[in-house]
């Protein structure tokens, strides 16, 4: 007789399966459930680990979390760290303003004219010009590249 590494309540194993059938589930959420769902049906660590392509180690903290929390171990708890600063909506002002004719007297933005233009502008409290940066930069926004078409004029 197999070692059954998780026993499931059948309100939980319904749960699961409920959750499995909706589409809009995060992948990791998706193979956590599978996992418990495996070791509950009296599989082996060696076999499920195989099947989801994780290790041992993963699969046995993903059932010591289920003894101890429940089904509330499937999504991830809010991590420490420092929290975003800017909202989407800033970030895209400050894009915008990037891709903007520059002030009289300037060819081009630099990254400390900005910075100084978005507090000007209350944009923002505060920006360095290097955060300036790291944004354009996910935004994929250059300031050395030309517009298509807007210098042509």
């Amino acid at each position: 007789m197999k070692k059954q590494h998780v026993n499931l309540t059948e309100k939980d194993r319904e749960i699961l399966s409920e959750k499995l059938s909706k589409e809009t589930l995060k992948a990791k959420v998706r193979k956590r459930i599978l996992g418990l769902q495996l070791l509950d049906q009296g599989m082996s660590y060696q076999d499920a680990k195989k099947k989801l392509s994780i290790s041992h180690i993963v699969l046995s903290t993903w059932a010591k979390k289920y003894q101890a929390e429940g089904l509330a171990f499937l999504n991830d708890k809010p991590r420490s760290g420092r929290p975003i600063g800017l909202s989407g909506e800033e970030r895209a002002k400050i894009t915008a303003l990037a891709c903007s004719e520059p002030p009289k007297g300037y060819a081009r933005w630099s990254l400390r004219l900005l910075s100084d233009k978005l507090v000007e502008l209350e944009i923002v409290e505060s920006i360095s010009f290097k955060q300036v940066g790291n944004i354009l930069k996910k935004m994929n926004c250059s300031l050395t590249e030309k517009d298509n078409g807007a210098s042509e004029r």
